[in-house]
């Protein structure tokens, strides 16, 4: 899966593959393969990326085409699922209907609604194909930055 703009905001901000490398104590291949699909970047990565530089993460995914800046979150699983969940019972379908949209079985998608693990970052891609309208960043109930020159 390629984030549509992960490369391009690593480029707007004048950074090279290895700055990216150095900020998560990783070899520059890595960060390649992140933006050309041929590996998936962890949600916690992309979302301590996105806190760094505080990038949209509907931004990074292609879901909106220009980035608005949000403030920077700690991940929290129990929140994440608590969202899935709340998400889930909003738009009135299973478990079942998701995990069959994602490609995942119904049990393999309870495990992240329970915080047992966590959504690979293709499914949180995914998720843009079954709820509509979906933001990601609320998802992870990231909050935009109003008025600030950061």
């Amino acid at each position: 899966m390629i984030l549509e703009n992960l490369r391009a905001s690593r480029e707007d901000l004048d950074l090279k593959q290895k700055d990216i490398a150095d900020f998560f104590d990783l070899h520059y291949s890595t960060i390649s393969g992140w933006e050309t699909g041929k590996d998936t970047i962890p949600i916690e990565r992309l979302i301590k990326y996105a806190n760094e530089y505080y990038l949209s993460l509907d931004y990074l995914f292609g879901i909106i085409s220009k980035n608005e800046k949000y403030e920077p979150i700690d991940f929290d699983i129990e929140q994440l699922a608590k969202n899935l969940t709340e998400l889930r019972l909003k738009n009135k379908v299973t478990q079942s209907f998701v995990a069959k949209k994602l490609n995942t079985s119904q049990s393999a998608y309870s495990h992240y609604e329970n915080a047992v693990n966590v959504i690979p970052t293709s499914f949180i891609y995914g998720l843009t194909k079954i709820y509509k309208p979906f933001s990601i960043d609320e998802l992870f109930g990231r909050k935009k930055i109003k008025n600030s020159n950061k």
